[in-house]
């Protein structure tokens, strides 16, 4: 394990105002005489491939002014990527413009890299120096690692709570972090007990203010540490848009493409998914060598809109065989890419809970959520028949949204108790946004849900070819704001064996 002291001056940047003079790093051109410090927000790195990786940062002067403090100037500015931390060895640098149609973001693509290698990079706009980020590329395609260490989180409303788990993933120094959904929150809390407060908007619908709110979360220190510690694979739920949206015809005209374009501008993305037209392409696959593929899902763009349950007395629209959540071409996708069989572990990168949820056990009813998949069985059906018939080795569907810990079998029949395991789900609980402290009272009748934990935190995996280890991490409390007085501890431990779906405790 690295030296954490080092590490931690590592993510933080060299110097407070960074206005170090670099060898090899001139000054940058056009529009930065006078630029005071633009790097309040950070940097990141994500969706990594065998030959290059995404490098993002977002230039603010004044990051809580409706215009970052930026005004109507490009910004050049300058990436370096080295495989040293003291970047005496380049392996590639380039030029960008932050521009005020793209929030004066960064999203620069070097190529030609060395796969499964371990990079540090940084930025330089004026004479102003950014933090430095670590990050890495995948390995070779057909290589065969021998381990895969990721972290997945979700749900940080701002309000309710300190970011503690950022900087515990940030030490653990994963070589992914998934993001699974509510990275911002559209609209205030609510609650009576918040540690900190959103700036002047009660709810979120222009661009000006989704990147005010996005900036907000963005200067929190431990989720700068954990976006620069490795590269992200972010996804969207609701929430940074609308809670409960749902599919192409939405009727909140003129809501989701400031909402789309923020998330873009502020997420560690390639250019290629910079949105158009109110629509953002949002699912992707990323392979790791031979050991595993990140099935990132998209459940909101293209779902129907949830089923009127009526008092669970509406079944028969709830399983209609078409009513879909991820819609036909996404489940298209999704079944082609699990059909190469070139993976030891296939994980389904997603939103809602996946497993059924059934309030009374009986299958004559339909008490259920209609936000999740037990809103849209026959699609989740016909995704797990295609796994099974395609012998998926190892499916493991990965989940945010419900503000607690989960670990479930999977089933075809969940009201059938004998019938096979055929796959694995783990839902990570919230960063922050606060989830009910009452247990359920039915899991008799829902015996394939294993596990359900209260804390805030997040989910820390490791992978082998023979064995997944996921660990259910909470921290002690994300009210206290001193770090010192917070601890991190492993409240439940599972393993997954290659080839004989089901969890076993650890």
């Amino acid at each position: 394990m690295p030296d954490m002291n080092r590490r931690l001056f590592l993510v933080t940047g060299f110097a407070a105002g960074g206005t170090l003079a670099v060898p090899g790093l001139s000054a940058a051109g056009a529009g930065t005489a006078a630029l005071r410090y633009p790097f309040h927000l950070g940097v990141a790195s994500g969706d990594p491939r065998p030959d290059r990786v995404v490098l993002w940062t977002r230039l603010a002067t004044a990051p809580l002014d409706l215009d970052g403090g930026m005004g109507d100037k490009n910004i050049l500015v300058e990436w370096q990527l080295a495989t040293d931390e003291k970047f005496t060895s380049i392996a590639a640098s380039g030029n960008a413009v932050a521009v005020p149609g793209e929030g004066h973001s960064i999203h620069a693509e070097p190529q030609g890299l060395s796969p499964g290698t371990e990079y540090f990079y940084r930025f330089k706009a004026g004479e102003h120096l950014s933090p430095v980020g670590r990050t890495r590329t995948a390995p070779a395609a057909g290589s065969a690692p021998g381990s895969l260490s990721f972290a997945f989180a979700s749900c940080q409303h701002f309000e309710e709570g300190w970011y503690h788990a950022h900087r515990f993933i940030a030490q653990d120094e994963p070589d992914l972090v998934l993001f699974l959904g509510d990275y911002m929150y559209e609209n205030n809390s609510g609650r009576s007990d918040l540690v900190r407060g959103y700036v002047e908007f009660d709810e979120v619908n222009r661009l000006v203010e989704h990147r005010l709110r996005y900036a907000q979360h963005k200067l929190d220190p431990d989720l700068q540490a954990a976006h620069a510690a490795a590269p992200w694979l972010p996804v969207f739920d609701d929430h940074e848009l609308e809670n409960n949206w749902w599919g192409v015809n939405f009727d909140q005209p003129g809501r989701k493409q400031p909402a789309f374009q923020a998330f873009w501008e502020n997420m560690p993305l390639p250019r290629s998914m910079k949105p158009e037209n109110s629509a953002i392409p949002l699912y992707r696959t990323i392979a790791w060598g031979t050991l595993a593929r990140f099935h990132m899902l998209d459940t909101r763009q293209y779902r129907w809109k949830q089923a009127p349950n009526n008092n669970n007395t509406n079944c028969g629209e709830l399983r209609r065989t078409d009513r879909t959540l991820t819609g036909d071409a996404q489940e298209r996708w999704l079944l082609d890419s699990l059909t190469a069989r070139d993976s030891g572990w296939d994980f389904l990168g997603q939103q809602v809970f996946f497993a059924q949820r059934d309030g009374d056990g009986r299958a004559s009813t339909c008490d259920v959520s209609e936000d999740a998949w037990d809103g849209y069985p026959a699609n989740r059906e016909r995704i797990v028949r295609g796994w099974i018939d395609r012998k998926v080795r190892n499916p493991v569907v990965l989940t945010g949204d419900v503000h607690r810990h989960w670990a479930s079998d999977l089933r075809l029949n969940y009201h059938d108790h004998d019938s096979p395991v055929v796959g694995t789900e783990l839902v990570t609980t919230s960063i922050t946004s606060r989830g009910s402290t009452t247990p359920p009272n039915n899991l008799d009748e829902n015996p394939h849900l294993r596990y359900i934990g209260h804390q805030r935190g997040y989910v820390r995996a490791r992978v082998t070819p023979d064995q997944l280890t996921a660990e259910f991490m909470g921290v002690s409390s994300v009210l206290v704001r001193d770090p010192a007085k917070v601890d991190l501890s492993v409240v439940r431990r599972f393993h997954v064996a290659d080839g004989r779906p089901g969890l076993q405790p650890g």
